[in-house]
């Protein structure tokens, strides 16, 4: 029995039965690479959804990690050290928030930042103002599995297993401000949404749909809070989605790329916000930790010394425009859409989206599906123009195989009458 045999019948008798994992077992990986048991590359696009932002190997992460390893790993929120200021400030320089709390996760930052619209519109109310307690998020929105998160999560499988979930939200229809008008009123303590839903199918918001939940959010003393969690900290070759936009959220959420591949998720808010909140209303163990913080300093800097951002644009541009040009070559593809390295191709059946992934998979490409029929991409920020050669070639085969395949006479021949 092989190594990789071994652990999945392990995995069978002792692991709750929550992923449909593909047979393959990795064991190290070297900048866009990640190599399997028997030494086989695979170009990632995927980055472990969205977090291996510097690769794999990266010198300066893996100095990083070894030199605080030793130094400090964990202390507690009830010291201080050295990490979470100075992680603090390149946050808010940043992101133009005034002030952070760091998490483990993605879905712990948005557990947070509900808590925070909540507390932040109780100050309000005994302040005189009119406003509620529920919460107005979008269609086929994902912010995570923990009991708040998937409540504002769109998607009936991801909630009705485990109802009744978090009472008290509302969805708006994507892109749809008529009906977000309809749906908002002061009983409404926080809009919810992502710049560019991620597990929804890479949709962008529109210019007009997120100033619109702007002016509405700030006509009752509520507030907009932006998950940033898969778009965020460059993925679009800005440090937050929602600066294409123009528009300041009250409160954002970072996880995914944050410690490159360490578990470190935070909310940023502004300094009104952060009236609601005294000691001991909120906290976590281990969220903040000196180990994380470092290496999260340590991603910052990396992306701001080799002129990340800028290669992100770059590369991210051509990345989409050669899926434009396979688009035009293939009908199978619907539409392409994203930013920056945050990319889509829609396919006409689901069918065809799984029968893409497994393809790739076996040409030793990772990418993933969501929403049934998008392929998403999500590679490393230090993706080069040459690798989206490869994946691009990869692609076209496949769509040209499957159009073969397609039209080819069923077996037997035609029929002679």
């Amino acid at each position: 029995m092989s190594k990789l045999e071994q652990i999945r019948a392990a995995e069978a008798r002792l692991l709750l039965s929550t992923y449909d994992r593909n047979p393959i077992l990795f064991v190290r990986g070297e900048g866009v690479h990640i190599i399997d048991e028997q030494g086989d590359r695979y170009l990632d696009l995927l980055s472990g959804i969205g977090v291996n932002a510097l690769g794999y190997g990266h010198p300066v992460l893996e100095e990083t990690i070894a030199r605080q390893s030793r130094a400090l790993i964990h202390t507690s929120n009830l010291y201080y050290h050295e990490g979470q200021a100075e992680l603090a400030l390149r946050l808010t320089e940043r992101t133009g928030l005034d002030r952070v709390f760091f998490s483990n996760t993605g879905t712990e930052a948005w557990e947070g930042a509900m808590k925070l619209a909540r507390a932040h519109a109780g100050l309000l109310r005994e302040e005189g103002r009119q406003i509620g307690t529920r919460f107005l998020a979008l269609e086929q929105s994902f912010h995570g599995r923990t009991f708040g998160s998937v409540s504002t999560t769109y998607k009936a499988k991801y909630r009705e297993p485990f109802g009744p979930v978090v009472p008290g939200v509302d969805f708006a229809r994507f892109n749809d401000i008529a009906d977000l008008r309809a749906k908002f009123s002061n009983e409404v303590c926080a809009i919810l949404v992502e710049a560019i839903q991620g597990e929804g199918g890479i949709r962008p918001l529109t210019q007009e749909f997120l100033a619109e939940a702007r002016a509405l959010a700030n006509s009752t003393g509520a507030l907009l809070i932006i998950d940033e969690i898969q778009a965020g900290l460059g993925r679009t070759g800005k440090w937050c989605a929602y600066q294409h936009y123009g528009v300041q959220p009250d409160v954002t959420t970072l996880a995914k790329p944050l410690a490159g591949g360490l578990p470190l998720g935070a909310i940023l808010c502004t300094e009104e916000v952060a009236r609601c909140i005294h000691s001991g209303m909120h906290g976590t163990t281990f969220g903040g930790g000196p180990l994380a913080c470092a290496v999260a300093n340590a991603v910052i800097d990396t992306i701001d010394k080799d002129q990340l951002l800028a290669n992100i644009t770059e590369v991210g541009d051509y990345f989409q425009q050669q899926l434009r040009n396979l688009a035009s070559r293939h009908e199978a593809i619907i539409d392409v859409r994203g930013k920056g390295l945050m990319l889509a191709a829609e396919l006409d059946s689901a069918d065809l989206a799984k029968l893409t992934v497994a393809e790739m998979l076996k040409r030793r490409i990772l990418i993933n599906c969501t929403s049934d029929t998008v392929l998403r991409f999500l590679p490393p920020y230090i993706l080069k123009r040459a690798h989206v050669d490869t994946a691009i070639q990869a692609l076209d085969e496949i769509f040209t195989e499957h159009t073969a395949h397609a039209a080819a006479p069923p077996a037997g021949g035609q029929n002679r009458g």
